[in-house]
């Protein structure tokens, strides 16, 4: 089962959209609160404003006023007050009052809002704390006589206080309700959140699910389209590559199938001329010292020539065979140490140049003659282009699937160079650019890689520390056709 990523596409689609909603809910509440207590408090001060202004021109004043007139028309004034009882300040000249005696004035009512009401005749006011940190609203209103329609300043203004905790607490109670909606908004919007999040991601998961099948060689593999947004424009273009690679694969697997078939073809045309060609040169080989020197190297010529072009068609025929499919394996149970010196012997190579070092009593199931020509062509290898002695050792070893049959095969020659280590198994490649007219077909390795691999197994080529290649044939002992 896949694993989901703690931070993958689903979980950010998720967090962005509630992370929207998060801060579209707190923008909505904070322009909402302000809004709301902007509206409370605006209220609050104009009904106090206007009814303590309408109190003051309802009261009767008599000028010039003394402390006495000053102290009683503050005590009525805060008496009256409504919604809320008013405390009531009073300045005349340098007379003062209060409706309430020995509360601090300072605190309440500043320079600022003495310096705004001296420039209006119609009042001002200003949201301030009391001493002990309370809201508070002071009003301050001139007191003026009306006489013929005129009105006339008195000197006198009057000061009324009233508390703001009430409002501040509704606005509290409105705050309070706000981060109380507040989660369950956001509990809410994780539906939409993952519904959104499934419909985005659904294309996505299909994507990723045809382009795991288009990498396994289905290439008939293909999106539904759905809608016209742009998933539905990025499956239009994966199916679009997902037809135009398989139109290609398609025109490079039966090009590939005719030049096989081509090389098949040609390769069993040429094996019956090249075979009595062959024959011919052999018979001649034999009567060459009769003829003259230069018809001799010619006909010697000739003969090598032919023999090359006939192990090339050999060659290319089993080339063939790997690449259909057709090769297969007729498996026997065989002595390796035996199997060994049996084909050092019969390529005549066990007159010292090669040495081997060969455990006894190993058997293994593989095929024969598969095993002969993988074993002949390291050994050749080594011997044309490394430099005797040649040592191959054989060993056996554990594998995660049962024993393994391991074969070493090392030269004493210079070794092979670091560019060409990663080609020496490519068919036609030869490290040495000055032998392309050597006796080699560049198809041996080649050959030998598939054999071993048919046989479940790995080629390995690499220097040894001291000098000379080393080729590593690593099998299992117990092989499956």
């Amino acid at each position: 089962m896949r694993r989901l990523a703690p931070f993958g596409l689903r979980t950010r689609l998720i967090a962005a959209f509630l992370l929207v909603a998060a801060v579209s809910a707190v923008s909505t509440a904070a322009l909402t609160y302000r809004e709301a207590r902007n509206a409370i408090l605006k209220q609050s001060q104009d009904t106090a404003v206007s009814s303590f202004r309408a109190r003051i021109e309802q009261q009767a004043l008599y000028l010039p006023m003394d402390q006495e007139q000053l102290q009683r028309v503050t005590t009525e004034l805060a008496r009256r007050g409504t919604p809320h009882r008013w405390t009531v300040f009073a300045e005349y000249g340098t007379l003062r009052a209060s409706s309430q005696p020995g509360r601090p004035v300072s605190t309440v009512v500043t320079d600022a809002l003495r310096d705004e009401v001296g420039a209006t005749p119609h009042g001002a006011f200003q949201r301030v704390t009391d001493g002990s940190g309370a809201p508070v609203l002071t009003v301050a209103v001139p007191a003026v006589l009306t006489h013929n329609g005129l009105r006339s300043p008195t000197g006198a203004v009057f000061y009324a206080t009233m508390p703001l905790v009430t409002e501040e607490q509704t606005v509290a109670l409105m705050v309070g309700a706000a981060r109380t909606g507040a989660l369950p908004g956001l509990a809410v919007a994780l539906v939409p959140a993952l519904l959104a999040a499934r419909s985005v991601l659904r294309p996505v998961r299909d994507m990723r699910r045809a382009a795991e099948h288009l990498g396994r060689g289905h290439l008939d593999t293909r999106i539904e389209v759905r809608g016209s947004d742009e998933l539905a424009g990025l499956a239009r273009t994966f199916n679009e590559t997902a037809r135009a690679l398989e139109e290609s694969v398609t025109e490079l697997r039966d090009a590939g199938t005719r030049a096989r078939r081509f090389a098949s073809d040609v390769s069993h045309e040429l094996r019956t001329p090249l075979a009595g060609m062959l024959a011919v040169t052999e018979v001649l080989d034999e009567d060459a010292e009769e003829l003259g020197p230069d018809t001799a190297a010619a006909l010697r010529l000739i003969s090598a020539e032919t023999g090359k072009l006939a192990v090339l068609v050999e060659d290319l025929m089993e080339i063939s065979r790997f690449d259909a499919r057709a090769a297969g394996l007729n498996l026997d149970d065989v002595d390796i140490a035996e199997a060994v010196e049996k084909s050092l012997e019969l390529r005549r190579w066990d007159d010292g140049q090669v040495v081997t070092v060969l455990p006894r009593r190993v058997r293994a199931r593989l095929d024969p003659r598969r095993f002969d020509v993988v074993l002949a062509n390291l050994v050749g290898n080594a011997l044309r282009h490394g430099g005797a002695p040649v040592t191959v050792t054989v060993r056996t070893g554990p594998g995660p699937d049962g024993d393994r049959l391991l074969i070493e095969v090392a030269d004493s020659g210079p070794g092979i160079a670091p560019e060409a280590l990663p080609h020496i198994f490519d068919r036609f490649f030869k490290a040495d650019a000055a032998r392309t007219r050597s006796a080699g077909s560049g198809l041996g390795l080649a050959i030998t890689l598939e054999n071993v691999r048919l046989h479940g197994g790995t080629l390995h080529a690499a220097n040894a520390p001291a000098g000379g290649a080393v080729f590593t044939l690593d099998m299992p002992l117990e092989a499956h056709g």
